[in-house]
């Protein structure tokens, strides 16, 4: 194999250009080529990881297979590429700095004054290059975080600069800018990406790739003025339109020559082309649906458009799967009571309860839980969608009126749902919850069972609370199957209700690992049990 080839995506002007979505096309495009890719998020804010971000200043929070807290980038990474990440896919500078600063402390730099350059800078460095050192990847796309002159930003800039010095064509630089349409002028303005890319030269660092996000298309004359300004040929500036879904991006970016434009900056083989014959299926399912379900997900972070992120795209990839459309509706939990389910629930042919933290929309959740057990409506709780599927169950089955989380009540007389022992004595929040993949072995005859169609699986986690087993058997006894077990732990991983058509709870988050490729089959068998309950003809 040839030397890695290091790629990286900057943006420029704004952020939320969708230098995710870029990054993940071109790996899409190159792994279609047959080349092995890997992609990595260097964030530049001073958290070690975003688990400990409020959802409202970051999103989603991501994991990963090995229990990594990370972007919610990766996750399209992965839905993309259909290869799972890890924690060297996602770096911060707080990451940086805690590296550097406890080499420091154990005296690896020999008593020299530690400084940004180059200390931090090597850093950032070891820590692109830590993929391409394992000899598995022909490209290692690295996305930056931010735009082009953010001070956060400067160190990850000039890393870039002296990489592609030291290593000249294995690697190559794509700038995502703006071409803003003005309607009041009734034209395209190139004076931000001319911008932007003057203020990346001024840090040394000569893009190879201009990549313009824009709602019009560009001509041939504003193409040719952009490599013009900005020293790139008009072969590599890049239209990227706004499109009706992210999943066009590949194609479009195909159409483009993106790829192409790469791998001839990288002295890379042109020889095979790019098979998505798969992808275009993909895309044709879910641009061509025969019928429509609406599903109701109820959490506390409805109004935020990248909260629940991973799960709106696993509704995609399973209804693709079942040729259909799922609309999602969202329903802000705190508005959910008893005396309003009927209204706000009634018509949906499915309810997912969403996971979250805290006490905030607790009692929604459960009455919207309530209503899914009575009315037989097909339900997904997922971690704590599954744990206040447990204590519905216990205040409105088995007569504990008071039964409860300790989460939310420490002091309750039922606690069904409890802390973790290993949990009960750590102090810290960041990164010390239960994370990452664990194996979970399925009883035979459930809805579980069948939906995987395998004994045993294994799903990402993110919690410290569990279901209690002093109360399993009486559980049990009143018709709540305990589908899924961690032998291991003993710990219950799924539930499901005898009576009901189709009602699942996971303590896990299977859409960490739904992908275009690999729809979960959670998702898929929730959206066809919503089907069967109520569609409606398109």
């Amino acid at each position: 194999m040839a030397n890695t080839k290091y790629i990286f995506v900057l943006g420029g002007v704004v952020s939320s250009l969708g230098k995710g979505i870029i990054s993940a096309s071109l790996a899409k495009l190159l792994q279609s080529r047959g080349f092995s890719v890997t992609i990595q998020k260097l964030d530049p804010y001073i958290n070690v990881d975003p688990g400990t971000l409020n959802p409202y200043e970051h999103g989603e929070c991501y994991v990963t297979e090995d229990g990594a807290e990370t972007d919610l980038d990766l996750g399209h990474y992965e839905r993309f590429s259909n290869i799972a990440t890890s924690q060297a896919n996602n770096v911060t500078t707080g990451r940086i700095y805690q590296n550097v600063i406890q080499k420091e402390r154990r005296g690896d730099y020999l008593g020299q004054t530690v400084q940004v350059i180059p200390h931090i800078t090597d850093e950032i460095k070891r820590r692109i290059r830590l993929l391409g050192d394992t000899g598995k990847y022909d490209f290692v796309i690295t996305e930056i975080g931010g735009t082009v002159g953010d001070i956060e930003s400067l160190p990850y800039i000039e890393a870039i600069r002296q990489m592609r010095w030291e290593m000249g064509r294995d690697c190559a630089v794509i700038h995502l800018t703006l071409v803003p349409f003005l309607s009041a002028a009734g034209e395209l303005k190139t004076k931000p990406t001319q911008h932007s890319v003057k203020t990346l030269l001024e840090s040394g660092v000569q893009p190879d790739v201009i990549v313009c996000r824009t709602e019009k298309q560009l001509n041939e004359n504003l193409r040719n003025k952009i490599a013009r300004f900005c020293n790139v040929e008009p072969s590599s500036v890049i239209e990227s339109i706004d499109a009706k879904t992210i999943y066009e991006v590949p194609l479009l970016m195909r159409e483009e020559n993106l790829d192409t434009e790469i791998l001839r900056k990288t002295r890379m083989p042109l020889d095979t082309k790019a098979d998505l014959k798969n992808w275009e299926e993909f895309l044709f399912k879910l641009s061509n649906p025969s019928r429509k379900v609406t599903i109701g997900l109820v959490g506390k972070y409805v109004e935020l458009k990248d909260a629940y992120k991973s799960i709106n795209e696993s509704f995609i990839h399973a209804s693709a799967q079942n040729e259909c459309k799922v609309e999602l509706k969202m329903i802000h939990a705190e508005d959910v009571t008893e005396k309003t389910a009927a209204k706000i629930l009634g018509g949906l042919s499915g309810i997912l309860v969403a996971p979250g933290f805290g006490e905030r929309g607790i009692e929604g959740k459960i009455s919207a839980i309530e209503y899914a057990r009575k009315n037989k409506v097909p339900f997904l709780g997922i971690c704590l969608g599954m744990q206040c599927a447990v204590i519905e169950f216990g205040r409105n089955v088995l007569g504990m009126l008071s039964a409860h989380s300790t989460e939310m009540n420490p002091k309750t007389k039922f606690p069904v749902i409890d802390l973790m022992e290993e949990q009960k004595k750590i102090t810290g929040l960041g990164g010390t919850m239960r994370l990452g993949a664990y194996p979970c072995q399925l009883k035979k005859g459930t809805k579980a069972y069948e939906t995987y169609q395998t004994l045993n699986v294994r799903e990402r986690h993110r919690h410290r609370y569990e279901f209690n087993n002093e109360y399993m058997e009486q559980y049990q006894k009143a018709g709540m199957v305990m589908a899924g077990i961690n032998r291991q732990d003993n710990l219950v991983e799924i539930i499901e209700l005898e009576d009901h058509p189709w009602f699942v709870g996971v303590q896990f988050h299977p859409e960490y690992q739904s992908t275009v490729a690999k729809p979960h089959p959670l998702f898929v068998n929730f959206v066809k049990a919503a089907l069967n309950y109520h569609s409606e003809e398109i």
